[in-house]
């Protein structure tokens, strides 16, 4: 039988997890269960470190999360992300297990909605 989260566990074989071994085992749940995904949202608080990293928020009408796109992967991009860009994005799901912090690693990113359509329609102009 288990205990409620009312009841005082007394047992001596408890299953005690550190800070560090909570934040790898969430770490491995999502790599394991969400290994690539394709997310579309909206570009905002576009940031690049010194060494060409990108760090933006992708949200929607009502939430939002992190992200990082490594140099490595945004010299490939064919457009500038900035703030207001409606993109697509494939990325991996991650906790950066030093904070806590769940965000998404960006591999490929494109622009998509009104965006895309103006990158067609001004291609088709020349």
């Amino acid at each position: 039988m288990s205990s409620s989260p009312d009841t005082l566990d007394l047992s001596p074989h408890r299953d005690v997890y550190t800070v560090s071994r909570l934040n790898n085992k969430v770490r491995d749940l999502l790599a394991a269960e969400l290994p690539w995904i394709w997310i579309e949202g909206e570009i905002s608080n576009v940031k690049q470190s010194g060494p060409g990293h990108l760090y933006f928020t992708l949200k929607d009408a009502e939430c939002q999360v992190g992200c990082a796109m490594f140099r490595n992967r945004n010299r490939n991009l064919r457009f500038r992300p900035e703030d207001g860009l409606q993109v697509l994005a494939k990325a991996k799901v991650d906790l950066y297990p030093v904070r806590g912090s769940f965000q998404l690693i960006v591999e490929q990113m494109e622009e998509s909605g009104e965006g895309a359509l103006r990158r067609e329609f001004d291609a088709l102009k020349t």
